[in-house]
């Protein structure tokens, strides 16, 4: 039996482990040779304490990869194909499925990859078929790893429902809320991002195009992240009308984004925080007609979507560093989550990181 090198979630803490490589074992199995996975902030998250996973699981949930094995009931997909896989399971048959909800599936829990199933940061991962989605020829295994990403933020893109002239604020430079900023200015929207983390404000200036904003700076609360100091504040002249639209990426952020949201606008809440707690003074929601959405994870139709999207949007320009799997210390401090006791401040050096399972397949 071939044995795979994976990364383990133990006492809180990833370890390189050797493990048997997954088989099918089901009909509609398709057992997935990754090539490489992105580092989301939910990987940081569990990493940091800050967000639950099962302990014993493997990491990682935004990968790429080949098409090793497939069970009996596999038509669709080969051996040798290059897919992408969806990490968000749902059965198809209970009542949210049913309503085309998808997203919140009552089935869901114990089958979410990377958290409390085994996930992506491994050599090979097991998924069934209706989750691993061929890739076009012409598209890279480097753009490919974005497209789980993008699905969360279309999902977030379509809960804000921008009108043609709507001013958007993005709150949070982070790999997400880069990628909300991309593909706001996509669809037209004037686009402002805000990040108070003087690297990550950098690396979104370098990334997106000339019309979208990229503001902010050193203040109170700032480090890594957009800060959670006291206040939200734009730089005068940005926006002194307020945005329409106010895209919380951070998720603890929404009692400032209420404050500078315009009259009759759109909070979205978006970044998933553990234990955020928010304290809203509810007379203002109503008299100034401001509507607050959280849209939580994406319907499998936005994931197909992303795809589809990645072919147009250089979304592939926000993968900023890599690293190979048994590098993965170092993957985590630079994002900020050092795995080790540091002796300086945690800061960030990257925008996505993508770890390498197979650096053959990830050259494709």
């Amino acid at each position: 039996m071939r044995e795979i090198q994976a990364l383990v979630l133990e006492s809180g803490k990833p370890v390189l482990r050797t493990r048997s490589a997954p088989r099918a074992h089901h009909p509609d199995d398709v057992v997935v040779r990754v090539a490489a996975t992105g580092i989301c902030g939910t990987d940081r998250g569990i990493v940091l304490g800050e967000f639950p996973a099962l302990e014993g699981v493997v990491l990682g949930h935004e990968a790429v990869g080949v098409v090793e094995t497939v069970g009996s009931a596999v038509t669709r997909l080969r051996p040798g194909d290059r897919v992408v896989v969806n990490p968000t399971y749902h059965c198809g048959r209970c009542r949210p499925c049913r309503r085309g909800m998808a997203a919140h599936c009552t089935a869901k829990d114990g089958r979410e990859i990377g958290v409390d199933r085994d996930g992506t940061m491994a050599g090979a991962v097991v998924v069934p078929k209706g989750f691993a989605l061929p890739l076009p020829d012409s598209m890279s295994f480097r753009r490919a790893a974005v497209v789980e990403p993008l699905a969360c933020v279309l999902t977030n893109v379509e809960a804000a429902a921008p009108r043609p002239d709507d001013r958007v604020l993005v709150i949070g430079a982070g790999p997400i809320g880069t990628l909300c900023a991309l593909v706001f200015a996509h669809r037209g929207a004037r686009t402002v991002l805000l990040e108070r983390d003087t690297t990550r404000a950098a690396l979104a200036r370098d990334i997106l195009p000339d019309g979208v904003e990229v503001v902010g700076g050193p203040g109170p609360g700032s480090g890594p992240g957009p800060g959670h100091g006291p206040g939200l504040a734009l730089p005068a002249g940005v926006l002194p009308h307020g945005p329409d639209v106010v895209v919380d990426t951070t998720g603890v952020l929404l009692e400032q984004a209420l404050e500078i949201v315009a009259s009759g606008g759109t909070v979205v809440v978006m970044g998933e925080r553990e234990h955020a707690r928010a304290s809203v003074p509810l007379r203002p929601l109503v008299t100034r007609g401001v509507r607050v959405i959280g849209a939580g994870p994406y319907p499998p139709r936005l994931f197909e979507a992303a795809l589809d999207l990645a072919a147009d949007l250089p979304i592939d320009r926000i993968v900023t560093h890599t690293f190979p799997l048994a590098a993965y210390r170092d993957a985590f401090a630079a994002l900020a989550a050092p795995l080790e006791p540091a002796t300086a401040p945690a800061a960030y050096a990257a925008m996505k990181v993508l770890l390498v399972s197979d650096p053959d397949l990830a050259a494709r």
